[in-house]
């Protein structure tokens, strides 16, 4: 076994964009990336730090947070409530550019961003000179992405995130789900809808579980 793998626990964080499929394929493929581009971009920056961002997969931001990194997990919701904020933001602002009526433009509305957090193991390694994390929790993570929540803007915790950050789900006003993946069993899943929750709802909901 090589020297250079390196077993840890932490958060693992999908920040999704939402209608992004549909609109790549729509519209005007310069812009289209541009507006994509721009929009991770902004919640890239939001995340980390604290978080560490491990990849760019298309449409969504892949960010990690060790627990020696991020001690506090009490800290995450208020930031990721942030970067839904900035993402927002970055839309509201493109959207308000009415010197290109391109399709692509026009479409920018239509875009939201979902976020999916586990809390779980994964293992550092470099392969071919690339840093990347792997194991089941990192797979579960991503499958997350593909589940019957519906509503394109969420914030979703499995239940080992949810406990780690000390969330009080019924004062967020969280939905209980329950999923199932071939090989990686049932999990228990939390979601509370992004669109009226903000910074100051998740970090109260943070507290009251304290």
């Amino acid at each position: 076994m090589s020297d250079d793998i390196r077993s840890e626990a932490g958060f693992l964080v999908l920040a999704d964009i939402s209608g992004f499929t549909a609109f790549v394929v729509g519209t005007e493929l310069e812009h289209g990336a541009q507006v994509t581009g721009v929009l991770l971009e902004a919640v890239m920056r939001r995340l980390a730090p604290p978080l560490e961002i491990q990849e760019l997969e298309g449409d969504a931001v892949f960010a990690i947070g060790a627990d020696g990194a991020l001690p506090d997990g009490s800290v995450l919701p208020a930031l990721l409530a942030d970067a839904f904020g900035v993402f927002k933001e970055e839309q509201r602002r493109m959207a308000g550019d009415e010197s290109c009526a391109c399709r692509a433009c026009r479409d920018i509305p239509k875009l939201d961003l979902k976020v999916v957090v586990h809390h779980g193991h994964f293992a550092r390694q470099t392969v071919g000179g690339r840093a990347r994390v792997a194991g089941p929790d990192v797979i579960l993570v991503h499958r997350l992405l593909k589940n019957p929540v519906g509503g394109s803007a969420y914030l979703l915790l499995t239940g080992s995130a949810l406990e780690r950050v000390g969330m009080d789900p019924v004062a967020s006003g969280m939905r209980q789900h329950f999923v199932s993946y071939p090989h990686l069993g049932e999990v228990p899943c939390f979601v509370a809808d992004l669109q009226p929750l903000g910074r100051r709802d998740l970090a109260a909901a943070s507290v009251l579980a304290a």
